[in-house]
Formats: structure tokens, sequence, C-alpha cells
């Protein structure tokens, strides 16, 4: 079975030393959150998955103060294998994963042009918080001397979300402007007019 992405963050976790769960899930949420959904009932389910394939394996317990005692896992020779396999997949296959901002773009125009610019708007506004988020995680992770080869993901993010910015304001412009004509009813039966095959055209 194809390793989830979540598998494939359990497994790159326990490459740099033996975890219990709980640990598991305070580092991918911290390192991985946005590019992999965390919830602690699916980490758990995961990793029980994962030793029942042989891929990981637990090595005891531990037990910190009073609290509770947590079984430490670790990473298998053939969980080592499974997860360089994966990520090669991941890294040289592209995959369409049919995100929904695209088709609501393609069909803008059934939206009136000022409550699409208005909308576009707020996405920017989004962008620009997430944009400064990231800047804020890059600065902190340079300031760590965290080394640039476990920053790849945040900085891939980065670059796609200040280049979507970049496209949506140039949109956002040109539809308020009018230099993007919006969908009229005239420029729809223009459009429709222009689509119709001439009656005798078609060949039996």
């Amino acid at each position: 079975m194809a390793l989830t992405p979540l598998g494939v963050t359990i497994l790159g976790l326990l490459c740099e030393r033996t975890m219990h769960p709980y640990e598991m899930y305070q580092l991918a949420a911290a390192r991985r959150g946005r590019v992999v959904k965390i919830r602690p009932g699916s980490l758990y389910h995961t990793v029980s998955r994962l030793e029942g394939e042989g891929l990981v394996r637990t090595t005891g317990t531990d037990r910190a103060g009073n609290r509770p005692e947590r079984t430490m896992y670790e990473i298998t020779d053939p969980g080592r294998e499974a997860l360089v396999h994966r990520v090669s997949d991941m890294l040289a296959t592209p995959v369409h994963e049919y995100p929904q901002f695209p088709l609501a773009l393609a069909e803008a125009h059934n939206v009136d042009a000022r409550t699409v610019v208005e909308l576009l708007r707020d996405r920017l506004d989004h962008l620009r918080r997430e944009i400064g988020e990231l800047e804020t995680a890059s600065a902190l992770a340079c300031s760590t001397e965290t080394p640039r080869i476990f920053l790849l993901g945040n900085e891939f993010l980065l670059t796609v979300a200040r280049a979507e910015h970049e496209w949506l304001s140039v949109l956002v412009t040109d539809i308020d402007s009018g230099a993007l004509p919006w969908l009229s009813p005239e420029l729809l039966e223009r459009l429709t007019h222009s689509r119709r095959i001439p009656s005798g055209s078609a060949k039996d």
C-alpha cells in the first residue's frame, strides 16, 4: 500500500530518532501543518498501520515524571526503503490534485464583476497574511541556523504564495478597470452566435 502523506511524515520523523506518538504529533503539526492534514486520531491510526506493515516497530516505553507510560517507536529498514521510494515518486511525478481555486476562476464569469473583485481582494488579504507567516517562519529558522535542506517545503510554499499574490493583483486591477471585459448578456450572445454551426454545414 502506498504511503499516505501522514505516513511519509511519521517515517521522516522517526529517521531522526525514536519517538512516542504524541511527540510525533507535536513535531508534525509544527513542521508539516501547512502541507499535511494532521489529527491526533489519524496519527495514532497511521502509526498502528505502519507497525502492522513492518515499517516501524516498538522499542519499549518511556515515562516522564507522573505522566503515563508512552510507547516508543523506531523506523525499520523496510520503513526507510519505503520512505525513500515514496518520496522519490512524489518528487518526480506531478499529481493532479484538482484544487478548487482554478475551478472557481474558470466559473467566475457567472458572478457579478464587482463581487468578484471584492472576493479576490479578500483572498489577497489572506495571501498577504500567509506570506507574512511563512516569512516569519523562515526568519526564525535562519536565526536558529536551521540548514536550508530542512526548509525546502516552506520555501516552495512561500514562492507559490508570492507568485499567486502577484498574478492575482494584476487580475483584480484588470477586472476593476475594465481591461478584462466581463461577461455581459451582449457578450454572451456574441459568443453563443459565433459558436453556432451554420445550418447545412455538418457532414453526414
